[in-house]
């Protein structure tokens, strides 16, 4: 067989066997291999290894694109020292994954603007690297998702969906309140999860407070039951992020102000 013929057969074969990695750097790592002498074991291995990477990769990019976060965030970025409530230890821990593997949920609970959903989003981004399946819902856009699926009836379709991810993350609960349908649905949702997925949830309100979310005592109670069994909480309790910046920059602005020379002064 020509050397024309065999490289061509090959390509085919890497192509039909879904190998896109070793197809794209074979040829090139076969004259490195030789350039070294190495042998043909550890040239396959090579290969190997470029692909598993490029597939564990190329995996994380999917999982990424389909927790549809509205803004990736890491915990690179998030400024501990700005908030020094939140309890940091407990944050490197959840980061390593262990309480999705014991499907547990975590709760972050404390004033607007304080980072909740940055830490959230920092979580569910580190999870999608680990490997776990994750969608992101604002908490208003769940109830809305699931009224509109019960109108077309794929509730139960949509509720499939869900129980096939490792971990579900319910943004700014209690900022607006449910419909009656709405609040038996979201409960439905938390029902299902229990002890099956886990969650991540922020809100602004203190326990004694969702019943306005909910509009029901006994419904909250219930969900409250089921969120908090196997619950790690953190709470952030500092200044608003937002409102900071918004005070450095009015600072900034009134000392440039004053530090212009006015008309009569030229």
């Amino acid at each position: 067989m020509g050397a024309r013929k065999a490289t061509v057969l090959l390509e085919h074969y890497l192509k039909q066997l879904k190998l896109p990695t070793v197809l794209r750097e074979y040829a090139k790592l076969a004259d490195v291999c030789q350039a070294e002498r190495t042998d043909y074991q550890t040239f396959l291995l090579r290969l190997a290894e470029r692909e598993i990477q490029d597939r564990e990769v190329r995996a994380a990019e999917r999982r990424l694109k389909a927790a549809k976060f509205p803004v990736t965030k890491t915990m690179d970025t998030f400024d501990f020292n700005a908030q020094p409530s939140i309890n940091q230890m407990r944050v490197r821990e959840l980061l390593r994954g262990e309480y999705i593997e014991q499907r547990e949920n975590v709760l972050l609970i404390g004033n607007s603007g304080t980072g909740k959903t940055h830490l959230a989003t920092a979580l569910g981004f580190a999870a999608c690297q680990q490997g776990y399946r994750v969608r992101f819902f604002s908490a208003t856009g769940m109830v809305t998702q699931l009224l509109e699926h019960r109108e077309d009836r794929q509730l139960e379709r949509f509720h499939k969906q869900l129980e096939r991810l490792d971990l579900i993350v319910l943004d700014e609960l209690g900022y607006v309140p449910f419909s009656k349908a709405g609040a038996e649905l979201f409960f439905e949702v938390i029902s299902r999860a229990y002890e099956r997925t886990s969650l991540i949830v922020t809100t602004n309100l203190p326990f004694e407070n969702w019943i306005e979310v909910m509009g029901n005592e006994r419904l909250t109670g219930a969900l409250l039951d089921r969120l908090t069994h196997r619950i790690h909480i953190l709470e952030a309790n500092g200044e608003s992020y937002r409102l900071r910046h918004s005070r450095r920059r009015s600072r900034k602005q009134s000392h440039l102000i004053n530090q212009t020379p006015s008309t009569d002064q030229k």
